[in-house]
């Protein structure tokens, strides 16, 4: 699987309490926002059903 980037943009505050869970965590704060995303997807499959690729993809 490659990986890919994104870019973001938070305010100051946001992206400081951001650092603040990701230190309590133990991760980064990229490793942080993954697990966020991770956790976004499988609550949106678990109400809609599996993602299907097949529907349109994004690249």
């Amino acid at each position: 699987m490659a990986i890919k980037s994104l870019s973001i943009r938070l305010d100051e505050t946001m992206l400081d309490k951001l650092h603040i869970i990701a230190d309590y965590e133990g991760r980064s704060a990229n490793g942080q926002v993954v697990v966020l995303i991770r956790d976004a997807i499988e609550a949106y499959e678990a109400k809609h059903g599996t993602i299907d690729f097949t529907r349109g993809s994004r690249k």
